[in-house]
């Protein structure tokens, strides 16, 4: 289990449908956790601190597009705190420049929700995706973490996630958080958590 210590933030926005899935999940490794509004700017100290999955407004003109010039986002401690973007939270990082490249429509054009395939730290982990914007391309010299074992959106070079070291940030497009508890089926998603905490 995690470190008692951890405080982990979570940001919301209107339209977030993770942030209690990402909330159990961060409890599950015992970390306290607060959910921050995307309205707000983040003046607290966290050790890191998620962009949950789901939707943000404005979504409809591009995924992350309005949600990268709210206070929260315009205020995360780049450097300080670590920062994950899962799924919607990816897209936002990469809108905001804080991650290289941008999230497009899938090749098929079609929403994916499935379970996938992924590597990761050398093993093949499976890891529920939902998505329609998870087409990733235009990556820059950031650490390559989770690759699709089958391109399943036409992502760059199979590319599911990506780690700025420098920077502390995080983005990735498969949900660790819906893969944590044994009630769901899948518990792979506790490894990439295990990650997040070695990192802190």
């Amino acid at each position: 289990m995690g470190r008692i210590a951890v405080k982990a933030g979570i940001v919301t926005f209107l339209g977030t449908n993770c942030e209690f899935d990402t909330k159990r999940a961060c409890e599950f490794f015992g970390w306290k956790t607060e959910l921050i509004k995307h309205s707000e700017k983040i003046e607290k100290h966290y050790d890191i601190i998620f962009l949950p999955g789901g939707f943000s407004y404005g979504d409809h003109i591009s995924a992350g597009r309005i949600a990268k010039l709210t206070p929260a986002v315009q205020s995360l401690p780049v450097g300080k705190s670590l920062i994950v973007g899962i799924c919607n939270g990816f897209q936002i990082l990469t809108e905001a420049k804080l991650l290289s490249g941008a999230l497009t429509f899938n090749d098929s054009l079609k929403f994916i929700s499935k379970v996938v395939p992924l590597e990761f730290q050398g093993e093949v982990i499976n890891l529920p995706v939902a998505h329609h914007q998870g087409n990733y391309t235009g990556h820059g010299n950031e650490e390559v973490i989770l690759r699709y074992c089958e391109n399943v959106n036409g992502s760059d070079e199979r590319i599911a996630g990506i780690y700025d070291r420098k920077n502390k940030v995080i983005g990735m497009m498969p949900h660790p958080e819906r893969a944590v508890f044994e009630e769901l089926g899948l518990t792979d998603g506790r490894k990439v958590f295990e990650i997040f905490n070695e990192i802190l």
